[in-house]
């Protein structure tokens, strides 16, 4: 479990309002599926993932990835318990999606592209 400090919580929820989740959010899954494609595999509904271009003009990879940024606010609303707030979409992705975790270490590549599109990111905060 993080402890956060009243400052870094200051800093997470100053770098969340800045963030628009309609334009970072699309951006941020497609360079994921862009720059690790062996996460494409997860997204075989999606369509035409065979280039960049197509996965940039992609609308099921732009509204996942807004849901996929929106779903970071669950975690700046219940930094105290981010374990059981995410325990049903946890749930979700290991059991029925069959998604490996070593995969969610790129939704933390997806939290920094939000935090550096909202320009959140300074000496103080290290990601």
């Amino acid at each position: 479990m993080v402890g956060w400090s009243s400052s870094e919580r200051k800093i997470i929820r100053s770098v969340w309002e800045k963030i628009n989740i309609a334009e970072v959010g699309p951006q941020a899954l497609a360079s994921c599926l862009i720059v690790y494609p062996w996460t494409q595999r997860y997204f075989g509904a999606f369509g035409n993932l065979s280039s960049v271009s197509a996965i940039m003009g992609n609308p099921k990879v732009a509204a996942h990835g807004m849901v996929v940024l929106a779903a970071l606010e669950i975690a700046v609303n219940n930094m105290d318990d981010i374990k059981n707030a995410y325990a049903k979409l946890s749930e979700l992705h290991c059991e029925k999606l069959n998604v490996d975790p070593d995969n969610f270490r790129v939704s933390e590549v997806m939290a920094q592209c939000g935090s550096i599109a909202a320009g959140g990111l300074s000496d103080h905060c290290h990601c």
